[in-house]
């Protein structure tokens, strides 16, 4: 599979020929190749900007993976606490669990400013925040973000013309520098719906 990369990060559940495992995926900085086995099973949850995990800085995750040992296809262990493997069906009761027991905080600050808000605090301790939340610059998380968007649109048939005046890309160089980078596909890949590639992550839901 190509993973597009994203500015989130993800808890990752799979199983593999019986054997389950745990992972906490970070934030990706470039489109890469994640391997999916055959007969393998995934389940994920997608944590959005300003949620982090204190014990596990952010800026530690980024491009890398950290597993989390000793998972059962019932249970796991994380910060020094049993926990039941969440569903599709509990996914939100399990985040809610996570928020209580204090192993997820949010910057109110970060999250904020992703749904358009605009804080009073200078740019520099706005920056600073998003790096300690995300692992991320504002930047990179834009140009991730819009790569995404202009890959599903694309993808949806709007034409590239059109991509690059919504999204602000100053020419079509432009757009497909950013689609090879965070993508890992140009624009004619992307509308090649029969070329035999490798699925992209951007189209699986978690």
């Amino acid at each position: 599979m190509t993973a597009v990369a994203a500015s989130h990060w993800d808890l990752v559940f799979w199983e593999h020929r019986g054997r389950v495992s745990v992972a906490v995926v970070g934030p990706e900085t470039r489109a890469g190749h994640a391997p999916v086995p055959e007969e393998s099973t995934f389940f994920g949850i997608s944590f959005s900007l300003g949620t982090s995990m204190p014990h596990l800085p952010a800026n530690r995750l980024v491009d890398g993976i950290a597993e989390i040992p000793d998972a059962t296809r019932r249970s796991f262990w994380l910060k020094g606490s049993a926990w039941d493997l969440p569903s599709y069906d509990n996914a939100e009761a399990f985040v809610a669990r996570m928020v209580r027991e204090e192993v997820l905080a949010l910057d109110r600050v970060v999250a904020a400013v992703v749904r358009g808000a605009t804080p009073d605090v200078s740019e520099r301790t706005l920056q600073r925040r998003f790096v300690a939340a995300t692992g991320l610059t504002r930047g990179a998380i834009r140009q991730i973000d819009r790569a995404r968007q202009a890959a599903i649109l694309i993808r949806e048939g709007t034409p590239v013309h059109d991509v690059i005046h919504l999204l602000g890309y100053f020419d079509q160089p432009h757009l497909a520098r950013s689609l090879t980078r965070y993508v890992g596909r140009t624009a004619t890949q992307l509308l090649d719906r029969d070329a035999q590639k490798p699925p992209l992550s951007l189209l699986y839901k978690s």
